[in-house]
Order: C-alpha cells, then structure tokens, then sequence
C-alpha cells in the first residue's frame, strides 16, 4: 500500500512558458593573431582591435555596448609525438550588444573582415526579462491552481487556503512528468525568432469538505 507523504491536502506543479520575439543580439568574438616575433602579434592584435572598434561605430553600436578584454601574449604550441613551437598569439576578446537585428548579418561579415577570426556565439534575448519571468510566473500558478480544483471536484472536496509555495526551476519538470498542465514545451516554443522564458511552481492547498 502506497504511503501519503502529506496527507493533509493536495500538492500540484504548474508551468508555463512565455515568448516574445527577442529586441537585442549579443555578439562574442575574439581577435586571435599568431606572429613569430612576439611585437609583430602584438601590434597585429593592436590593429585589428582598431579595425573592429571602427567597424562598430559605422554601425552606430555605441561603446556602452562593447566590452573587451586586455590584449594578452602568449607562446603558442603544437603538441603531438613532440612539442613544437609555432610563434606568439596575442589575442583580445569581446562582447558586443546591438538593438539592430537585422543590421546582424552585416554586421558580423563586416567584423570578420576587420580581423574577428573566432566568432563564438551569437545569442538573442529580451531586455524586459523580468517581466516576461514574472508572467510566466503567475500562469504557473494558475495552471497548478486549475490542476488542484479539478482534482478537488473529482475527490468531492474543495480546495482549503495555499499552504506550501514552492519555487521549481523549469528544467527540473522532468521530476513532474505528467504534472505540467500548462508548461510543457510544444514546436511552437522552440520556433525561431523568439525568446522563450519559463518557470514552474508547486503549490500545496489544504482541503475541507463540500
């Protein structure tokens, strides 16, 4: 006989996604130049940091949207059956943030161009985040909310004031498999252009009688 951990109510999980199509790129690349001489990569990495912050201001990204790294140098080598040395590397990493999407095509071939030799992702996202969190939040709630009255209805009960909240991280739904009215993921949420931001909940109701 299956044993009740909490007999005195219900206890139900809600989630929900909402999506919204995203309003600002984030663009991670590197600069990377291999020289023999450790002055030649360093003044070839030092250019080519030039060329991209031009290339940056002809696409109207401001500079509160450009975050780069110190140039570094270091020796750079190829290991195999033995070590070989290949030259100097100097390398300078950044982050760039636009609100022009579709300038994004453009933009990146014009930064390759200028000396960006590693791009190593472009994601898209929303700058009103929280909002779209917390309207994913209150569905969560409702969908465990409707979840919970309809297993009241079927039982003969109604439901009692909440008595337990449990914040869920959305990727764990998987530890409530068939409990997700509401929140599962369809094709739809995974369409491209749109940002998708879920969350989940568990709610624990008492119950009193009809």
């Amino acid at each position: 006989m299956q044993m009740i951990e909490r007999p005195w109510g219900v206890t139900v999980h809600g989630a929900a996604s909402v999506k919204a199509a995203p309003d600002v790129v984030r663009a991670r690349f590197k600069v990377v130049c291999l020289e023999q001489k450790p002055s030649d990569a360093f003044e070839a990495a030092g250019l080519a940091v030039h060329e991209i912050r031009s290339t940056l201001r002809r696409h109207d990204v401001p500079d509160a949207g450009v975050e780069s790294s110190r140039i570094e140098l270091g020796g750079k080598w190829e290991y195999g059956q033995q070590r070989k040395f290949l030259g100097y590397e100097s390398s300078a990493s950044f982050v760039v943030e636009s609100a022009a999407l579709d300038d994004l095509p453009s933009l990146l071939t014009d930064l390759v161009s200028a000396g960006a030799n590693e791009i190593e992702g472009v994601d898209f996202d929303v700058r009103d985040k929280p909002a779209l969190r917390a309207r994913a939040r209150r569905e969560a709630v409702a969908a465990a909310k409707a979840k919970a009255e309809l297993y009241a209805e079927a039982a003969g009960v109604r439901l009692g004031a909440v008595m337990h909240i449990d914040d869920v991280n959305p990727d764990e739904r998987q530890q409530y498999r068939g409990h997700g009215a509401g929140g599962a993921a369809t094709a739809e949420d995974l369409a491209p252009g749109h940002v998708v931001v879920s969350a989940a909940v568990v709610l624990g109701f008492g119950i009193v009688p009809a």
